[in-house]
Formats: structure tokens, C-alpha cells, sequence
């Protein structure tokens, strides 16, 4: 039976070829903290950008809920060597304990478990793992997948944290907006950072 084993030659690490810098890897508030303080450790420049946002008109905030990785020059993570792999690989993200898996919900009974089809290794074994059910697959990803189902996990109490505050009534995200309307807020409010454990 297989068994994953990251071959350490960055693919993920690294941004799409011609994607203009869009590959996401989602960070948390908290995980950002934590890796600008690996990265003034290193020596390294990190750099993080807003990813998933939404303005609170209530309030006249930006509520930030995930960043992405800004990419170095050589279009890859800044904690990226491609002689040894991730140099942070005990700290790193979430989304980056999971890779290749992602998890996400097709409905409210169903998830669908994502595998990235640009991954060396499951390029390598394409055959053998299109053939596997999903209990077999816990078990070829027996480490990442744990990780998947806490990645969503902590996905899915973002979003429960999100209808919470507007049951309450403490904000007000609008169902319908301009992009004249969301780029003006995006250059106007100030950012709330949305955490959850």
C-alpha cells in the first residue's frame, strides 16, 4: 500500500507558472503572526497580502478572515530551499500541513476531498490512487489527512463565527455589492481580523 511521502521538490511551494502571483495559500491571522516572527528569526522578508474579506457596513470595517503569501523573486514561499524543502516545516500553516488534500463541502451532509493534481508525488501515482476509495486514501495520506479535516474544521467555525456576529446583529455584511462600492471600502475602513481556535 502507498504511502505518502513529501519529495521535497516544492511544487507547492512554488507559485503557478504565468498565475500573476495567485496561488492561495491561506493563512491565518495567527498563523501570520507566528511566521513574521519565524521569518525576522531567518533573516527572511515576508510578505502577506489580504485574501478572504468581507465589509462589515454596520461597523465600517474590513473583516479579515484569511491572508495569502506574498511570493519572493524567485516565485516561491520565502521559507522555501530547494535544498533542504520548507525550512519551517514544524510551524508551517495549516494549508500547508494538508497539502496535497483539501477538504471542502458540497453540501450541508456531503464534502468532497480534493487532491492536487500538480503534486509530484500523486503525479507518480496517479494510477494507483484514482483507484482508492476514500478510507484508502486516509490511509495512503495517513498524516495530511488529520490535517485536512482540521483545516476544514477551523474553516467551517470562520463561517459559523461570521453568522453568529450577524444573528447578533454586531455586524452587517451586505448580500449584494458593486465592486465600486467594495474597492471604496477596501481603500477607506480600517481591518478587524476575525480569529477563532
Amino acid at each position: 500500500m502507498l504511502i505518502y511521502k513529501c519529495m521535497k521538490c516544492g511544487t507547492c511551494c512554488y507559485d503557478l507558472p504565468k498565475s500573476d502571483g495567485i496561488k492561495r495559500i491561506p493563512l491565518y491571522p495567527e498563523e501570520v503572526k507566528k511566521m513574521i516572527k519565524l521569518a525576522r528569526i531567518k533573516n527572511l522578508k515576508f510578505q502577506v497580502i489580504e485574501d478572504l474579506v468581507f465589509p462589515d457596513i454596520l461597523n465600517k470595517k474590513i473583516l479579515v478572515l484569511t491572508y495569502k503569501i506574498l511570493f519572493n523573486q524567485s516565485h516561491s514561499c520565502p521559507f522555501y530551499e530547494k535544498t533542504t524543502g520548507c525550512t519551517i516545516h514544524d510551524s508551517k500553516p495549516f494549508a500547508c500541513q494538508a497539502y496535497p488534500l483539501s477538504l471542502k463541502n458540497i453540501d450541508a451532509f456531503k464534502f468532497e476531498l480534493s487532491i492536487d493534481p500538480l503534486c509530484n508525488y500523486v503525479i507518480k501515482n496517479y494510477q494507483t490512487l484514482s483507484k482508492l476509495n476514500l478510507d484508502e486514501l486516509k490511509t495512503v495520506f495517513l498524516g495530511e489527512y488529520p490535517k485536512a479535516e482540521l483545516f476544514f474544521q477551523k474553516n467551517k467555525r470562520l463561517q459559523m463565527e461570521i453568522r453568529a456576529l450577524e444573528y447578533k446583529k454586531e455586524i452587517l455584511i451586505p448580500r449584494e455589492i458593486t465592486l465600486k462600492e467594495f474597492d471604496h471600502y477596501l481603500n477607506k475602513w480600517e481591518r478587524k481580523e476575525i480569529i477563532v481556535e
